[in-house]
């Protein structure tokens, strides 16, 4: 995959801290899913970062008829910013960057199930699409779309006029909160969830999903960000196969600074999701560890031995962490 130019053609306030920003690719758009997702590389402070954001269907338009002309996707503005939010924020028409074409993590199964769409915030992004989709199949859908304010259910309003009263939304500013137990306890047999939202969520998802006794495979999730327990802080990590000591800022990720030093990791999804950057943790030295995955399973993270290197993080009093690469580099020719 190449990187290829795209324009700024709108940006439209949709609330407060959400900017929705439509881009005109400069080698044509590609045909798309509900559930994608554009790959986005900007330089923020001298230093090159990339960043996914999901792509929105328009809902009072065929999904092809869009296809064909731009891309929209939403940036929440989270603070602190490591950089990529503010600076997508502050685009204007006539700005440029650089794109990857169109993938997807978080496909919606072709069959037309009963089906339950939940919605954290700014991950209500690619569900747009998916409600739009499952109505064409004539399926049975619902989507639960919660916020922490009302004005952040940025949209709610087109929302309803698709699903009717089969959107129920929720703020938490006006004593409203979603009950994810009850939200499953009401679905068919057959039926399937798709869920996006922040981590917390997601693992309350996790949870009350296996709690219903409901088929694992039946729980789709796509994390929007990799906010964790504790605020990103500066830690040192070792790697004593290689010879390695470092220290992973608080605005970078272990990943980086991993790849920075010509240490070789595997990964895709940089949501701490797909679990292909999973590392060894020989010891930690010195303070917590950050899971901020929904790749491994509680067991998993509080047993300490692995990390995704895309999103965990260390924390506390001189964080310091002991790590072993599966890479190796090659040998020396005879």
């Amino acid at each position: 995959m190449q990187w290829a130019p795209a324009r700024v053609q709108a940006v439209r306030a949709l609330s407060a801290s959400v900017t929705e920003i439509e881009l005109l690719p400069g080698e044509g758009t590609r045909p798309w899913t509900p559930g994608s997702h554009l790959a986005v590389r900007l330089v923020v402070a001298g230093r090159e970062v990339l960043r996914h954001y999901s792509l929105v269907a328009q809902v009072e338009a065929p999904l092809e008829a869009e296809q064909a002309a731009t891309y929209r996707i939403a940036v929440k503005r989270t603070t602190p910013s490591r950089g990529g939010s503010a600076y997508m924020s502050a685009l204007r028409v006539g700005d440029s960057l650089s794109i990857l074409p169109p993938a997807n993590h978080f496909e919606l199964p072709p069959l037309a199930l009963p089906t339950l769409l939940v919605a954290g915030g700014i991950g209500i992004t690619p569900l747009v699409g998916m409600a739009q989709a499952l109505c064409r199949r004539g399926a049975d859908v619902r989507l639960a779309y919660a916020a922490r304010t009302a004005a952040e259910l940025v949209y709610a309003e087109a929302l309803r006029a698709l699903l009717g009263e089969r959107l129920t939304t929720f703020a938490n500013d006006q004593d409203q909160h979603l009950d994810l137990a009850a939200q499953f306890a009401a679905l068919p047999a057959r039926a399937q969830a798709m869920v996006c939202g922040p981590l917390p969520m997601m693992r309350a998802a996790q949870q009350a999903w296996a709690q219903a006794q409901r088929p694992v495979q039946a729980l789709r999730i796509e994390t929007f960000g990799a906010g964790g327990t504790q605020a990103a802080q500066a830690f040192e990590v070792k790697l004593p196969r290689h010879g390695l000591s470092f220290t992973v800022p608080p605005e970078r990720s272990l990943l980086d600074v991993l790849q920075d030093h010509g240490v070789e990791v595997l990964s895709d999804c940089l949501r701490g999701e797909c679990g292909l950057c999973a590392i060894d943790v020989l010891t930690l030295e010195a303070g917590d560890i950050d899971h901020r995955d929904v790749y491994f399973s509680g067991t998993e993270r509080a047993s300490g031995q692995r990390l995704c290197a895309c999103v965990s993080r260390v924390s506390g009093p001189g964080a310091c962490i002991v790590l072993d690469s599966a890479w190796r580099p090659d040998p020396a020719p005879a």
